[in-house]
């Protein structure tokens, strides 16, 4: 591995805007870094679907060993805001932007971790099995690009999503399963000082509903949180609608299933109760993740940190991402942790030693992944 040009890498490609929504230019940037480095690449044809600046990139690092299992490891291109116009410098042993913007580490310190790694494989000979690596659009604003990716073209049962905090050696074993709930609130308007007794409060069926509701923490794996309400006009008018947006997270998919019941119930039978009407509707996000401890896809990882000297810390976290959605489809995944800080905020920053080890840790599990070869 050179250091020295995965710090470069990760510095020259922040500077490229690649906000959620607009990847364009970040696309193909990398789509001329892989071609230069002679892998199979191709970009998907799903942005006509998502609507997105690009479609998802597709990298397949072809191994010279077929007895080896394949891997495959995603990370995604898209940022948050302000993501536009970074200026990236190095201050003692981190990576930081000027404070104007987000640095972009995630997930950018993922996609040049991955460069290096096949860099580095390429450069020293080593023998490998076939690795594969899917970039998607859309992470930050619903992991668009990872649920319209079209997993069949995967040849490998299990992987990476390199995108989760914690220092290299964390490695995220159960996400929650999520639902959207979006609650419309029908009431009727009516003047509220000449006849308020004619009206019906959308504003007081949603308040009944919501503290009927069990919120926040329900159980160790389940959580509940309205995230808006939103309606309403001048005072003397008896309000007749009202949004509300929700969400029911859990480790375990029916208590998900029944939290979210029992939100919707709450709702619709404030609404009958004091004559309005909800209409509400729930979808589901993403499906739980967990890779057992004794899985393939753990005890790789495990080895291959234990390899580099670092410690292993399995955990849960409370958020989905991209490894949600491959697990969902059937691929046990489990998420790295990389060691990026502050994210999401404009103190966003990057320790060089994290950065140098997860692309470390990667090269670790491809030479891990030869060694346990192809199950019979």
């Amino acid at each position: 591995m050179n250091k020295e040009r995965l710090i470069d890498q990760f510095m020259e490609m922040v500077q490229v805007d690649s906000e959620t929504g607009h990847e364009r230019d970040i696309a193909d940037y990398l789509l001329k870094v892989f071609k230069e480095m002679d892998v199979e690449v191709y970009e998907d044809d799903t942005q006509k679907e998502t609507g997105y600046g690009a479609g998802n990139i597709f990298v397949h690092l072809k191994g010279d060993d077929e007895k080896a299992e394949p891997v495959y490891f995603t990370v995604h291109m898209d940022t948050v805001v302000p993501g536009l116009g970074i200026k990236p410098s190095i201050e003692g042993d981190y990576i930081v932007s000027d404070g104007s913007t987000i640095l972009g580490s995630d997930d950018k310190a993922g996609i040049a971790a991955i460069i290096e790694a096949v860099r580095s494989l390429s450069e020293s000979g080593a023998s490998h099995g076939d690795v594969e690596f899917v970039i998607t659009v859309g992470e930050e604003s619903g992991l668009v690009g990872a649920k319209a990716f079209d997993t069949s073209v995967l040849k490998s049962r299990y992987g990476y999503a390199v995108d989760s905090t914690g220092k290299v050696g964390t490695v995220v074993t159960s996400a929650p399963t999520q639902s959207k709930i979006e609650a419309h609130i029908h009431g009727r308007t009516a003047h509220a000082g000449v006849a308020p007794e004619e009206g019906v409060s959308a504003i007081t069926i949603a308040s009944k509903a919501i503290s009927k509701m069990k919120l926040g923490r329900i159980d160790s794996e389940t959580t509940a949180n309205i995230g808006k309400f939103e309606g309403g006009g001048p005072t003397n008018v008896v309000t007749d609608y009202v949004n509300i947006l929700a969400e029911a997270r859990s480790q375990d998919d029916e208590k998900m299933k029944a939290q979210t019941k029992h939100m919707i119930d709450a709702f619709e039978s404030a609404a009958e109760e004091l004559g309005g009407r909800a209409e509400v509707n729930s979808e589901v996000m993403y499906s739980a993740l967990e890779a057992k401890e004794d899985s393939e896809v753990v005890s790789t990882v495990t080895k291959a940190i234990e390899n580099i000297g670092r410690e292993v810390s399995l955990i849960s976290l409370g958020g989905g991402s991209d490894g949600n959605i491959f697990a969902g489809k059937g691929i046990d995944t489990a998420i790295l942790g990389l060691g990026y800080e502050n994210i999401h905020t404009t103190a966003e920053r990057m320790p060089v030693e994290e950065l140098a080890k997860i692309t470390e840790l990667i090269i670790e599990i491809i030479k891990v992944q030869k060694e346990m070869g192809r199950p019979e």
